[in-house]
């Protein structure tokens, strides 16, 4: 069973996820920052992704779109704000509709490392209402179980 994220308590507009992944600072960072490790864990199951880029530099963008199973595509993007290797990725993240972006929230994704593992605190804040908020919360959970199978078939 792959290990869940520890919830901290929020406010209705902040989300903080941390879950401990059984793999070294290293790889988990090049799985939160390369393209290739990317598109493999970062939509939920039954998602391809399509089309994706980034320039992982402060004050570049990234972009997305996430192609449902369905067949409906979901774009998103952000900027990102900071970059720290193997410390901290602090990003906007909004989702467009009809190619006009929605409001942003401000992901900061926090690394830790634990001598062969790596702890990833995950904050994002700005929600407009707690069902925004909790839909995230499913979503990088998600994301998070997939990451988890990834790092695992990669030190396989």
């Amino acid at each position: 069973m792959a290990p869940r994220n520890n919830l901290v308590a929020t406010e209705e507009r902040t989300l903080v996820i941390e879950r401990v992944f059984d793999a070294p600072i290293t790889l988990v960072w090049k799985c939160w920052t390369e393209k290739e490790h990317l598109d493999r864990w970062s939509a939920p199951r039954g998602f391809t992704m399509p089309y994706s880029e980034g320039d992982l530099r402060p004050g570049r963008t990234w972009r997305c779109c996430m192609r449902a199973p369905n067949g409906n595509e979901l774009w998103l993007g952000g900027i990102y704000r900071e970059i720290v290797p193997h410390k901290r990725i602090v990003m906007t993240h909004l989702w467009e509709e009809e190619g006009v972006p929605g409001r942003a929230t401000l992901v900061t994704v926090r690394f830790e490392d634990l001598g062969g593992r790596t702890r990833v605190i995950l904050e994002q804040t700005g929600f407009d209402s707690s069902g925004a908020r909790d839909g995230h919360c499913e979503g990088w959970t998600e994301c998070f179980d997939i990451l988890t199978e990834h790092l695992a078939a990669l030190r396989g």
